[in-house]
């Protein structure tokens, strides 16, 4: 679930306590092209404050005109579909004839949305299940690969970090990559046992993992939804957490080097014991080549590559290139 979501349910918590009455809307399926994906969500409080979005913005108009629903619907919930015609699409801007289907639920009780929020502040990842009939929300855990799913009168919705990153390393290029994985709704976890360096992270939303950077690999369990980047540039340090990280399921890998130290770096893993497939998962130079000379800038391109990789985007673009040569 994206962290904006968890924003948008924060906002509509927030309006609840303050009197308001509040629609939330779920983006339930979408048929074509559509601008927000499955599980997104919109907060419309009951004088026409909008927090998130479900569309390019035509279907919030619509939805805004709906809100004097908001105050006699009682705890009824209700399917909402856009763009069955190609007319309609077009009304309300979903490309290429696209289709939109929403769940619209009043919000009345603050209770789970406490603890829902409050859970997922520690790390926890929840699935929200709605009632449609009752608009009984509860709260249980979920796993890491579950998704949205809706069979016309139960929703289980899953929120709380889905990806995670675990950093080597707590020096400044990690600080702007921990913000920009937050943004994009990482879970980000750090090990550095250097004295010195976990000062000015208490409010950060990131968890340290105690221990040296191999422990720290075995005690986070990688998995597919995992990425693992050694950013120290201390071989002692690095090279510990690449040796566990390269035999493990983590989807990406890297480390912070010039390629001259990258290669020099792969002779070493392989004079250690890692076979050469192992050895070939490692990324680095870290980060897509965007020509980055800063630590933001370099923190830019090693996201961008994490999300292109886990979103399937440079697999397609390698594979296309093979089908040109």
């Amino acid at each position: 679930m994206d962290s904006v979501d968890l924003a948008v349910l924060r906002r509509a918590r927030d309006w609840l306590r303050e009197g308001h009455g509040v629609m939330l809307y779920t983006v339930l399926e979408t048929w074509g092209s559509a601008p927000r994906p499955v599980g997104a969500l919109l907060a419309l409080r009951d004088d026409g404050q909008v927090e998130g979005s479900v569309s390019g913005g035509c279907v919030e108009d619509d939805l805004l005109a709906r809100r004097q629903a908001i105050a006699s619907r009682g705890k009824a919930c209700e399917l909402i579909t856009y763009g069955v015609s190609k007319e309609e699409s077009a009304r309300f801007g979903l490309p290429c004839g696209g289709t939109l289907r929403l769940l619209e639920e009043p919000l009345h009780d603050v209770t789970w949305l406490d603890e829902l929020l409050q859970r997922c502040a520690g790390h926890e990842r929840l699935v929200r299940c709605l009632d449609m009939a009752s608009g009984v929300v509860s709260l249980a855990p979920a796993g890491r690969s579950e998704c949205l799913q809706f069979d016309g009168t139960n929703l289980r919705a899953p929120f709380g970090p889905t990806w995670r990153l675990l950093m080597i390393g707590a020096g400044q290029l990690s600080r702007y990559t921990a913000d920009l994985a937050l943004g994009l709704g990482f879970e980000v976890l750090i090990c550095d046992p250097r004295e010195g360096y976990d000062h000015g992270w208490r409010d950060a939303g990131v968890r340290f993992v105690p221990g040296m950077p191999d422990d720290a690999v075995v005690a986070i369990e990688p998995d597919s939804h995992t990425a693992i980047v050694a950013l120290t540039h201390d071989p002692r340090l690095d090279d510990m957490a690449l040796l566990t990280a390269l035999r493990s399921e983590a989807f990406y890998i890297g480390a912070l080097g010039s390629r001259l130290n990258n290669e020099k770096r792969r002779s070493r893993l392989l004079t250690l014991g890692l076979g050469e497939h192992e050895v070939n998962r490692l990324h680095g130079p870290i980060g897509l080549p965007i020509g980055s000379r800063t630590p933001a800038e370099i923190a830019l391109s090693l996201m961008a590559q994490v999300v292109a990789i886990k979103n399937g985007a440079q697999r397609e673009q390698a594979a296309a290139a093979r089908r040109c040569a």
